[in-house]
């Protein structure tokens, strides 16, 4: 699926504006969904992501970054989680396919 988005360059000094179209394909950027299994447990659990980071002796920055999918944590760390949170570490990996 495709839209077209018009651009309009309000910075022309000259009286009459030009416009850029640009054409942006949704359909791959909206059938991605992008699973963030720690931040769904943490959600699941009742926690906030202070209490984990304070269990885990990491800083509430760390497990942010965790749920927000700019870091990953290292597999020991990954059973350290599932040690705080009571679940088993696989509950934490996503199948691929």
């Amino acid at each position: 699926m495709e839209y077209l988005y018009n651009i309009t360059d309000h910075k022309s000094s000259k009286s009459s504006n030009y416009a850029r179209f640009i054409f942006v394909d949704i359909s791959s950027t909206m059938a991605k969904k992008v699973y963030n299994k720690i931040k769904a447990i943490i959600a699941e659990e009742g926690k906030s992501n202070k209490e984990l980071a304070e269990l885990l002796h990491v800083s509430e920055q760390t497990v942010s970054r965790w749920c927000t999918n700019s870091r990953q944590p290292s597999i020991e760390m990954l059973y350290e989680i599932a040690k705080v949170l009571r679940r088993d570490v696989r509950d934490f990996l996503v199948p691929s396919k």
